[in-house]
């Protein structure tokens, strides 16, 4: 039985904090792979993606390329429509596989705005993750698999990373070394090269 990690996300830029909440659910829950799925159309927050869906998926595949057991996933990048976890768990289950839907406590707190939320339940055991002890969050209703990783707490955030390039400060550090020539390379988050 292969068992395999879904980590979903807009990564808009991705950071070292999501990818040690993959390396650390890999570990921890003895995991064979964690797909990092880039949101292709993040229905919830399309009024806040900066970068293309192309542009996110090659940070994830830089900053991921040398990790093993973790892999960029363009499943849901390259499905037409919103980004939908359901469609997503739908796509990647088979009878030799085990689903780990790996989220964090955010967005484990956002669970009951997601469509088709009912079908995930039976699609895959729930592994939220937990930043330094941070818990105390639990699924959305009764009848789930749950599992509770802890990783390092880690104040880095996306939208502060994007301040910082706008604003033609340095990232290092925050970001995978590959991602961030990655953002320079394109242009990304600001007009400067």
């Amino acid at each position: 039985m292969e068992r395999i990690g879904l980590f979903g996300g807009t990564f808009d830029p991705v950071h070292v904090g999501h990818v040690v909440a993959a390396v650390d659910t890999h570990a921890a829950l003895d995991l064979d792979r964690v797909l990092m799925v880039v949101a292709g159309d993040p229905w919830q927050k399309r009024d806040r993606v900066v970068a293309g869906a192309t542009d996110r998926l090659a940070l994830v595949e830089a900053a991921v390329a040398d990790i093993e057991g973790v892999e960029a996933c363009a499943l849901e990048v390259e499905r037409d429509g919103p980004s939908v976890t359901a469609d997503t768990l739908v796509a990647l289950a088979a009878p030799d596989r085990e689903l780990f839907l790996v989220l964090g406590t955010d967005a484990v707190s956002n669970m009951p705005t997601w469509r088709r939320l009912e079908e995930t339940r039976h699609l895959a055991t729930l592994a939220i993750v937990e930043r330094g002890g941070v818990g105390g969050v639990g699924p959305p209703g009764d009848g789930w698999h749950v599992e509770h990783v802890k990783i390092p707490q880690l104040d880095i955030a996306s939208t502060d990373l994007r301040d910082r390039l706008g604003a033609g400060r340095p990232i290092d550090g925050l970001v995978p070394p590959a991602a961030v020539r990655v953002i320079r390379e394109r242009g990304l988050y600001t007009d400067r090269r």
